[in-house]
This record gives C-alpha cells, structure tokens and sequence, in this order.
C-alpha cells in the first residue's frame, strides 16, 4: 500500500511544479467540498491484519487564514469491501473473530499552500467502528491443572469502538471547483484495535466568497 501511496503524492507533486506560480489570492481551497475516497485498507485485531479494498465519502469546509493556511473540519464515512474480519484460534480450541464494519468520522483538518492549487495538509479527530468480536467452541473437553473441563461457551458481541484518527496528505485543485487528493489515515479504537488507509479522492468544491 505504502508504493500506492507514493507514486500518487509523487503524481501529484509533479503536477504542481508544472503549475505557474499566481498570486495566492486566486486559490480555490476555501467553501463546502464533498468527495469520494477509495484505497487500501488494514484492519489490525488480535495480532493479526486483514488487508482489503475500501471505500467512502467525505464532506468538509474549508477557510483560507492570511495567505497560505488553509483550517477547516470534516465528516467522513469508511468501510472495507465485503468489511473485513481476523480470526485466531482460541486457548482451548475453537476461533476468536472480530470484524469491522462502517467506520464514522470527524476531523479538524490544517494545511499549507506550496502552490495556489497544491495543498498539503495534516489531520486529527475522532472516529467511531462498528464491530462484532465472536467465540466459536470447538465443542471439546479439555485439560485445566490436570482436570478435565469444557466444553466451552460460545459468546457473541456487537456494538461501537471509539477512538482517534490522524492523518495527512496532498490535494490538487484541477478546476476552480474539482480536485484529486491522495492520504494516508491511522485510527485506532480503544478496544485496542486499529485500522490504517491509503486512499485517493475526486471531489467536487462549492466556494463561498
């Protein structure tokens, strides 16, 4: 995932020293934008990780401070293809799986402006997963200290994992109202599990004067 990443902040990097440099007034990174996001995506539980393709949207606004500071905040929503779910054998026998499902986040996002179309930014909020964490018995009897026990009990959890999010990347402006980006996302839940993205995004820009 990290060669993805790096030939499309490499892509777009080329693009933006091809650009000419305008006066900074003329930037186009301020106003509502919604775009769409696709990539790789890593789910990391129990030791293990999952590696699949992901997709998801994201709605922001933007403002411009001075001449070159770009502040705004963020909405976004992620999930893996099919989702995604690791699995390890249980003590006794049996598996232990806990898989992710959508992902919902709010983020405070800052950049700095190389060129007036290129935009290179860093974020942190909060995120919120939906998972389930299952134990399925392998039926057995087992040994415990020398006595035999078992079999054990299967369990079934489903509910919400909070935690934090932090990232950065670069955006390109195309148009006064399209762009591409490409970013790489950390978030890690406080059930000590974590997920890590790469990704690009098309998006659609609404400025506001």
């Amino acid at each position: 995932m990290h060669k993805v990443l790096t030939t499309g902040l490499l892509s777009l990097a080329a693009m933006a020293a091809s650009s000419v440099q305008a006066e900074l007034p003329t930037t186009e990174f301020r106003g509502i934008r919604i775009e769409g996001n696709a990539g790789g995506d890593r789910f990391q539980s129990q030791g293990v990780h999952n590696d699949k393709f992901g997709y998801g949207a994201t709605i922001g606004f933007d403002g411009l401070v001075g001449d070159r500071i770009v502040i705004g905040a963020e909405g976004t929503y992620w999930r893996a293809n099919n989702w995604t779910e690791n699995c390890t054998p249980g003590i006794n026998g049996g598996s232990v799986c806990q898989k992710s499902f959508g992902e919902y986040g709010a983020a405070v996002r800052a950049g700095y402006l190389v060129t007036p179309q290129l935009l290179v930014f860093g974020k942190a909020g909060y995120v919120t997963n939906d998972q389930r964490k299952r134990f399925a018995p392998s039926g057995s009897l087992f040994y415990v200290n020398g006595q035999i026990v078992g079999p054990e009990t299967g369990y079934y959890n489903h509910g919400g994992s909070d935690g934090y999010q932090l990232g950065g990347g670069l955006e390109y402006s195309l148009t006064d109202m399209f762009y591409v980006d490409g970013q790489y996302i950390y978030s890690s839940y406080d059930d000590h599990t974590a997920r890590q993205r790469i990704m690009a995004g098309f998006g659609v820009r609404f400025k506001s004067w």
